[in-house]
């Protein structure tokens, strides 16, 4: 959520930075007039409370007067006067809220304000590439992962629609073992070597913690909701970033650095006909997931230290990569600065995104009311926050198969996860 009293003294500036996102001037400026003038009633309307708040404190002062006077006329008329400013500060502190609420919805749907180094553009193909890494696998006998998996007996997504309709896939055998194995490797490295601490969260949360990481209002048509009213994470950035919510905490304990393999739920209602066939894109999956709360000195320095993480596990499985710097109108919507991982696919003959890893400045933070103590200095401070992928586990599982098929059909096994696969060479058929 953006600072209210940073909009009212940089309006256009706020204007400039939608029209970046892809907002119409016109749209961009009303919405600009309209967060400032529902603040001004707000504030108004606070102005008239604390008024009359004030007359009836020197109200009270003179009935005292009043009556060691033996005004009885007077003070009777102030007494009535009290009650009728009770009864306007009683409906005024339900206007209040009503007021804060209106605000607080208007505040809700504005986006993250893009650093100044990210590039403009409208939509993916405006995207920078930043390095590329490895060599492209481009056999022209490749295929898609869905078809090696299925020729292998061990990737079915007719018995998973049986079940549970579209996008949703049953592995079994060894290809089961190796999605298992990629999780557990990526959580070895970034535990072990790039110093987060492993968290088991819970995978149901409350709308709070959608609101603080921002999938609550703009995208509910995303996720998945219980009866009960709990919402199924659609990435573990949900769990992990609010276990500093409400709360404020000690300078000298950040950054903290967290990860998580866990199962996500994401209905992909704004995904309608893409990626239909095979694993790319699910309405459940597996995501080892990277967040970081830092101060505000550090969060950039720590954005790039949390995409080099990400890229690490790529490289240690050998798979051909390119990161990219997304442009501020294919930026998520609670992020300053993006870069998009995109592992090489030959059945493709495509990258594809397999992790991203955003800093969100204080935005998450305020809509969390996160905040820490600086060791120097009076007050207290929002918080910054990071997340990304580390990877998506399916994702880096259709790219071994790919990256690592045979032509008799078979998958050869990445040494980086043989020891997690009980010294498994190569997958055959089952």
């Amino acid at each position: 959520m953006l600072d209210i009293k940073w909009i009212r003294e940089n309006p256009q500036a706020l204007a400039k930075a939608l029209e970046k996102r892809g907002w119409e001037a016109s749209a961009a400026s009303v919405e600009v007039d309209k967060v400032i003038a529902r603040d001004d009633a707000r504030r108004a309307h606070l102005t008239e409370l604390q008024e009359k708040q004030e007359r009836r404190n020197a109200a009270s002062k003179e009935i005292g007067n009043a009556m060691r006077a033996g005004e009885s006329v007077k003070a009777e008329t102030l007494k009535a006067e009290i009650a009728d400013i009770k009864s306007f500060i009683q409906a005024g502190e339900a206007r209040e809220r009503e007021l804060d609420k209106e605000l607080e919805a208007t505040l809700a749907v504005l986006p993250n304000l893009p650093l100044d180094d990210v590039p403009v553009g409208r939509d993916e193909s405006d995207n920078v590439e930043v390095r590329r890494v490895g060599r492209r696998n481009e056999w022209n006998w490749a295929k898609e992962h869905y078809e090696i998996g299925e020729a292998l007996g061990q990737m079915d997504f007719e018995r998973a629609a049986k079940l549970s309709g579209s996008r949703f896939t049953v592995l079994s055998g060894q290809i089961a073992r190796l999605e298992r194995a990629l999780g557990q490797f990526m959580l070895d490295l970034h535990t072990t070597e790039h110093g987060y601490t492993e968290v088991q969260p819970p995978l149901l949360v409350r709308d709070d913690a959608m609101f603080g990481t921002g999938q609550l209002p703009k995208f509910e048509e995303d996720l998945f909701q219980t009866r009960e009213g709990f919402w199924l994470i659609p990435t573990a950035e949900v769990s992990l970033t609010n276990l500093v919510r409400e709360e404020i905490v000690a300078h000298d304990t950040l950054p903290r650095r967290y990860t998580a393999l866990t199962p996500c739920f994401r209905s992909e209602a704004g995904s309608a006909g893409r990626d239909t066939r095979g694993m790319l894109r699910q309405h459940q999956f597996y995501k080892v997931e990277l967040v970081s709360i830092t101060d505000a000195a550090s969060s950039i320095d720590e954005h790039e230290r949390m995409t080099a993480c990400a890229e690490e596990v790529l490289k240690r499985l050998e798979l051909p990569f390119r990161t990219v710097v997304l442009c501020t109108g294919d930026m998520g919507f609670g992020a300053r600065k993006t870069y998009d991982i995109e592992v090489w696919l030959p059945g493709q003959r495509a990258y594809r995104e397999i992790s991203s890893c955003s800093v969100c400045g204080d935005f998450q933070a305020r809509r969390m009311n996160a905040r820490y103590r600086p060791t120097e200095g009076k007050g207290v401070e929002f918080v910054h926050t990071l997340n990304g992928s580390g990877v998506a586990v399916g994702r880096a599982l259709i790219a071994v198969i790919e990256n690592y098929q045979n032509q008799d059909g078979s998958v050869t096994i990445p040494q980086a996860l043989r020891p997690y696969m009980g010294g498994l060479e190569t997958i055959g058929a089952a």
